[in-house]
């Protein structure tokens, strides 16, 4: 069967969210010569002028997801909380969506998502459910609660220590899990098409802000053994595939300090812990996403050279109008990419853009990625 891409009218691609992740999807879009269509709660998202057409709402009102969908060729996402009911009725309707509501269903539910693991026999750490923070006790510390809806970017994720700490426990129906003694924190981008071609990204190392639980930067590759990287693109595989999935997702995994890897738990989009990818690999995470969903062959996953990605978060102290201080500086220094992301005012630990770093070695990276660091803060006027 013919591709719609590529043959009759120009295709058309809604996009449920419009930040950053969409700012970027735009380029390899535009190569591809498919029309990008964003729906978005901020009026001035960032993709609320870049793109074919642009639609202020609510992605999680079922009314307005699916009069936005109705005349797309497909659907997509770049943030998993959306209207999956609404989803469902546009798959009903003819439209194609993907990734599927099925797995949306899942993945959202962080509590659906670890007994998926379990029930395949995916390593994770140890869990159990509950309704709500007066479930917890002293024997249960100490613990990490993670609420099983809503939460991102580091927020309704907390470590739960001591007796003192459970006041704040969410009130919410949570997952508990095992606090794992973590060596380091990694991330496997992986992709799969309908025909059930996958490919898989290099492992890469994420280093967290753990004021903002938050990925302060990444390294690839991951400085892990040989073995480690084997078991954790393994460990992907067998994710994507245990669940049929189509698309590209994150698989984020622990390396715990006896050397197992497990994974804590997955994004079913492209990803912060594969922006690096734009310049780094041959095939960035954007335009693999286009490929997987559009069923068109995967494009090659490899690393071109090692690289850094610094993401670029607002100071602490600093609210309003954004200036990106040291910029100048930073753009002397060869073989780095700033991403800017279009918003216009920034806040403590907020997302503003993020900077990629070449290298012959993960040594020079580093070295660079020291200077950019120093160099360069988001601070307010």
């Amino acid at each position: 069967m013919k591709n719609k891409a590529f043959y009759g009218k120009r295709f058309q691609l809604g996009v449920l969210g419009g930040g950053q992740l969409g700012r970027m999807l735009q380029q390899p879009a535009i190569s591809l010569d498919i029309d990008t269509h964003f729906l978005d709660p901020a009026a001035d998202a960032p993709c609320s002028t870049l793109s074919t057409g642009f639609v202020h709402g609510d992605f999680n009102d079922f009314q307005t997801v699916v009069d936005f969908g109705k005349d797309k060729h497909l659907i997509t996402i770049e943030i998993e909380n959306v209207n999956v009911d609404a989803l469902e009725e546009l798959e009903k309707r003819g439209v194609q969506v993907c990734p599927s509501p099925k797995h949306l269903r899942i993945i959202k539910d962080k509590g659906l998502q670890k007994q998926f693991y379990a029930e395949h026999g995916i390593p994770s750490s140890e869990f159990r459910l509950i309704q709500s923070g007066s479930e917890l006790s002293e024997q249960d510390l100490p613990i990490v609660q993670k609420m099983r809806t809503g939460g991102y970017d580091g927020k309704g994720v907390q470590v739960l220590k001591s007796a003192a700490d459970l006041s704040e426990a969410f009130d919410a129906p949570s997952v508990l899990e095992e606090l794992v003694d973590i060596d380091k924190e990694l991330s496997v981008i992986v992709a799969r098409n309908a025909s059930g071609e996958v490919a898989v990204y290099p492992t890469v190392e994420l280093v967290f802000n753990h004021e903002a639980n938050l990925v302060d930067y990444l390294l690839s590759p991951a400085s892990i053994s040989q073995k480690q990287e084997s078991e954790a693109k393994a460990l992907a595989m067998k994710v994507v595939e245990s669940m049929d999935f189509v698309g590209i997702l994150a698989v984020e995994m622990f390396l715990d300090s006896e050397g197992k890897v497990l994974v804590n738990e997955v994004a079913p989009r492209t990803h912060n812990s594969g922006h690096q990818t734009i310049e780094a690999n041959y095939t960035s995470q954007f335009e693999q996403h286009l490929r997987a969903i559009l069923n068109l062959p995967l494009g090659d996953p490899s690393l071109r050279c090692p690289s850094s990605m610094i993401n670029l978060l607002g100071e602490k102290g600093h609210t309003g109008p954004v200036v990106y201080e040291g910029m100048e500086d930073v753009l002397k220094i060869s073989k780095v990419y700033p991403h800017i992301y279009g918003k216009t005012t920034t806040k403590p630990f907020r997302k503003m853009g993020h900077i990629t770093i070449l290298g012959e070695s993960l040594e020079e990276v580093k070295s660079q990625a020291k200077k950019v660091q120093n160099s360069l803060k988001v601070i307010s006027e």
